[in-house]
């Protein structure tokens, strides 16, 4: 059910299958975290990328994904250095900080610099939570619906091969999550071909909000748990 609505929310809106599933995921099925669900939502991604690609921004996807891959490898690293839930919490709180200078009409313009931070924060969050995809909703929230879901979907796709190689050498992604991943991947396609119809019906200001709304969501998960998980 977890992947099966990931999967719709995900080509709706460009985002929306580990930010929605990873929370829940955690709590029932600890084992899809992180490896199982990135590859799955690369999957789900690249076919989102492939639906619209014509739409992608490939200047910002380009760079976020170069920025996706340092995060990959600074993951590595932070996760060793720094507490899981210090970490968890940081994230929490500069993710709502972000919605709220979104929703009081704060733009976040895509240029070079803005892309590759965007893509190493995603990199960052991805390979630890996987879910790195709130800070490219909202550096793309202002461009057009097929430009935002086929953009972030090209760089969630890439950037997810960068994450699993490196939770492959931390010993965190083995064979049998793949093979975990891979049993999902029939909810992953009906999921998608949903959204094929749905996509069509939300317009620009749809998305956005729906963008917002899912950013939001995660954020305050991912806080609760850092605050008074064990």
């Amino acid at each position: 059910v977890l992947v099966f609505i990931g999967a719709c929310l995900q080509g709706i809106g460009g985002i929306g299958f580990s930010m929605f599933a990873a929370p829940l995921a955690a709590l029932a099925a600890p084992v899809m975290v992180p490896g199982p669900l990135l590859l799955l939502g690369a999957l789900v991604s690249l076919m989102a990328a492939w639906r619209e690609r014509a739409a992608i921004a490939w200047p910002v996807a380009w760079r976020c994904i170069g920025g996706r891959c340092v995060g990959a490898v600074l993951a590595a690293a932070i996760v060793v250095a720094l507490p899981g839930r210090a970490l968890a919490a940081a994230f929490g709180v500069l993710l709502l900080g972000g919605v709220g200078l979104s929703a009081a009409g704060w733009k976040v313009a895509a240029t070079p610099r803005n892309a590759w931070l965007a893509g190493t924060l995603s990199g960052v969050m991805g390979t630890i939570t996987s879910a790195g995809a709130p800070p490219l909703g909202l550096l793309t929230q202002h461009l057009a619906p097929s430009a935002i879901r086929a953009t972030v979907g090209s760089v969630i796709a890439l950037g997810a091969v960068a994450s699993l190689v490196m939770l492959g050498l931390a010993g965190q992604f083995d064979h049998h999550h793949a093979v975990l991943g891979v049993a999902l991947v029939p909810w992953i396609v009906a999921g998608f071909q949903l959204s094929n119809t749905l996509a069509r019906r939300i317009s620009a200001a749809g998305t956005r909000r729906l963008l917002l709304l899912l950013v939001t969501g995660s954020a305050l998960v991912v806080l609760g748990k850092a605050l008074v998980g064990p």
